[in-house]
């Protein structure tokens, strides 16, 4: 396999994974009795966490709502589309 086809396989499934850990989230939001630390939710939790933090500074929750994992698979996807969409970025280095 080409170089460039190994990078466009490994960001796109990169980019699958933090979009299915972000709507994993979403999901948990809706559970807040839920302990965050403990196994197996704390797999979703570490790595999106420090993504989410700076978002909710921004964006504060909307009628007790956390919408900031909305915002991150709405950037998620916009970016998997620039970069290993059809016409992608990383598609056409290659």
């Amino acid at each position: 396999m080409a170089m460039s086809a190994v990078l466009n396989w490994g960001v796109g499934l990169l980019l699958a994974l933090m979009t299915l850990l972000f709507i994993f989230r979403i999901v948990l939001t809706w559970y807040p009795q839920v302990d965050l630390t403990k196994l197996p939710v704390a797999l979703v939790v570490r790595p999106t966490e420090p993504l989410l933090a700076p978002v909710r500074k921004l964006v504060p929750p909307i009628g007790g709502v956390d919408i900031s994992p909305v915002i991150w698979v709405g950037i998620i996807t916009l970016l998997r589309e620039i970069l290993v969409g059809q016409q992608g970025l990383l598609r056409m280095l290659g």
